[in-house]
């Protein structure tokens, strides 16, 4: 993996989002790379997954009922009919031969248990976020950071959201200097591609020289990616 796919190389073998992908590798698949797509709930996980995959997308989702409102907020979300209860599950190819397996999580604190099955192996997270309710992010934010894997921050657009600009939200969301923030719809597939790409580029500056190896890389992937073994302060 030598270089990053630019933002126009989304991949011949990529579909539409509606899972007309053929269901076996692409014959040029050279890096197979899991990916992690998390944020709080309502934010837009499973619509990201959904526009992007060319396979059919695997969904665990659940009806919301009163029982959760206790615990499920729904502030600003009054459409909201459904949550993930496991994963959302996609696939995406790119060109150079880089496949991407996105694994969507569930953004409430009762799934957080599930969090460290289904981050083993993962090189990396693309942390969606709704401008409109920042500090719902926080917490999420936290979890990737305590986990060690690098990150990318997408911005998802709502209608109602108002107008930050990129050094308000940095500072709301204490980001490091180096962690990509990119703004994305999660309903269009081109903007999500695009935000996968960001993560990608940064993983790649993460990457070693072509010929090291990385001891204890807690992936089985080839990508020769460590993620960091501390967590990073808030």
């Amino acid at each position: 993996m030598d270089s990053a796919p630019s933002s126009s190389d989304h991949g011949s073998g990529s579909g539409s989002g509606s899972g007309s992908g053929g269901l076996h590798l692409p014959d040029s698949t050279r890096e197979l790379v899991k990916i992690l797509v998390v944020g709080p709930f309502g934010v837009g996980k499973t619509t990201l997954i959904d526009s992007v995959s060319e396979i059919r997308p695997l969904h665990t989702e659940e009806q919301l009922t009163e029982a959760s409102t206790a615990v499920d907020d729904l502030a600003g979300l009054r459409s909201k009919t459904t949550t993930t209860v496991a994963i959302d599950f996609g696939r995406i190819s790119l060109d150079g031969g880089i496949v991407l397996y996105l694994f969507g999580t569930p953004g409430q604190e009762r799934f957080r248990t599930l969090w460290a099955d289904i981050a083993y192996g993962a090189l990396g997270a693309l942390v969606l976020v709704d401008t409109r309710r920042l500090d719902a992010s926080f917490e999420v934010l936290g979890l990737v950071e305590e986990s060690g894997l690098p990150y990318a921050v997408a911005l998802n657009t709502f209608p109602d959201c108002r107008d930050h600009s990129e050094e308000e939200l940095r500072l709301a969301l204490d980001l490091e200097p180096t962690t990509p923030m990119v703004r994305c719809d999660a309903r269009d597939r081109n903007a999500s591609v695009d935000a996968l790409l960001a993560l990608v580029e940064h993983l790649l500056t993460l990457t070693p020289p072509t010929g090291e190896t990385v001891p204890n890389t807690p992936s089985e992937h080839t990508l020769a990616i460590s993620p960091r073994t501390e967590s990073q302060p808030r």
